[in-house]
């Protein structure tokens, strides 16, 4: 009888082909966690029994996207929908200006899933914190309560692995969990989702997919560029935007720029292989692209839609249905299909 397929197969065509991107599915499968992250890389540290259920969660071990699609929203994209079935697409905001003045763009995410904790829709949300010692270096953090969630506002443009927050979410006891990510964290989630695994799919309350063209490296952009050449002490760095370059916002008020042509240099390698611009398995999609102060909401689900409905009835969130000829919906298009104009090869 032929030996199941297991950590080795995924060592062989994702991680020694350079597709790893560290996201700690394989990490939160494993049922005899015997699988690691080392260097930000999936190792083995134990003996691995074959179960196969690593291959099964990775998003870049051949991903049944059309078979994913159809079980979440019972049909396939079209081909008019290069950034996911979208059922509606939203503008939208915080109501709070102290929470839009902290976040990326309008706030959206956190307000919505401020609003979920209040209805107690969600028990907490898996999202990326800040490290404690080292500035702007994105770490899981499972996040129980709006205060801590608001803390945790604004994006790190490097790569934090968020499921092992679901995992440690889980595993102490929380039944119902947002999860927050970029597009393949979220293709992840769902095939968590769709896996055996009951404890973790019976969990995952609300998927929010964050818009995403590539991450960066932190010792390359944040040490190398902006505090070693830049001279940019990463404390004195308030928030990070990008918007056609990369915008660095200093306590002090003053903003200072990258040039993304000069940034590209430190993305993430794997990230040349990512086609899903939008997080396109999402419940909702969030990302501020050619808006200023305020965010894009792509509705895909049920849960999104009442996720976004109940937070502008409690007057968390407004929000406005996008016009058929806005601006920010064509580079949304433009920028979803040059992703998917990337080679695919997994």
């Amino acid at each position: 009888m032929a030996e199941r397929p297991g950590f080795k197969e995924l060592d062989q065509k994702v991680v020694g082909a350079g597709l790893c991107v560290g996201c700690g599915a394989c990490v939160t499968a494993c049922p005899v966690k015997v699988v690691s992250l080392e260097g930000g890389k999936s190792v083995l540290v134990g003996d691995c029994t074959n179960c196969g259920l690593c291959l099964k969660v990775c998003p870049r071990y051949v991903p049944p996207i059309s078979e994913l699609e159809t079980a979440i929203f019972g049909r396939t994209r079209r081909e008019e929908e290069p950034y996911g079935v979208a059922r509606e697409i939203y503008v939208v905001r915080a109501t709070s200006q102290a929470l839009r003045e902290r976040c990326q763009d309008g706030g959206a995410v956190t307000a919505i899933l401020t609003s979920a904790m209040r209805e107690g829709t969600i028990d907490c949300a898996a999202v990326s914190g800040s490290s404690s010692d080292r500035p702007w270096m994105p770490i899981p953090a499972v996040v129980k309560t709006p205060d801590d969630l608001a803390a945790c506002a604004g994006t790190r443009y490097t790569y934090s692995p968020n499921l092992l927050a679901f995992r440690d979410g889980v595993a102490s006891g929380l039944q119902k969990i947002a999860f927050v990510g970029t597009p393949c964290q979220i293709l992840a989630s769902r095939r968590i989702e769709q896996s055996p695994i009951k404890r973790f799919s019976r969990a995952l309350a609300l998927d929010v997919g964050l818009f995403c063209s590539e991450s960066f490296t932190y010792e390359g952009l944040m040490v190398g560029k902006i505090q070693g050449e830049m001279g940019v002490r990463l404390t004195d760095l308030a928030k990070m935007n990008i918007k056609g370059k990369i915008l660095l916002h200093l306590r002090s008020g003053e903003v200072k720029d990258i040039p993304l042509k000069e940034a590209r240099q430190y993305a993430e390698p794997f990230c040349k292989y990512c086609r899903d611009f939008a997080a396109d398995l999402a419940d909702i999609s969030c990302g501020g692209v050619g808006l200023d102060g305020w965010t894009a909401a792509i509705v895909r689900t049920d849960r999104g839609s009442a996720a976004l409905s109940r937070a502008v009835e409690l007057g968390l969130v407004e929000a406005r249905r996008a016009g058929a000829d806005e601006p920010f919906l064509g580079i949304l298009k433009r920028l979803a299909i040059a992703k998917r104009e990337r080679p695919k090869v997994y």
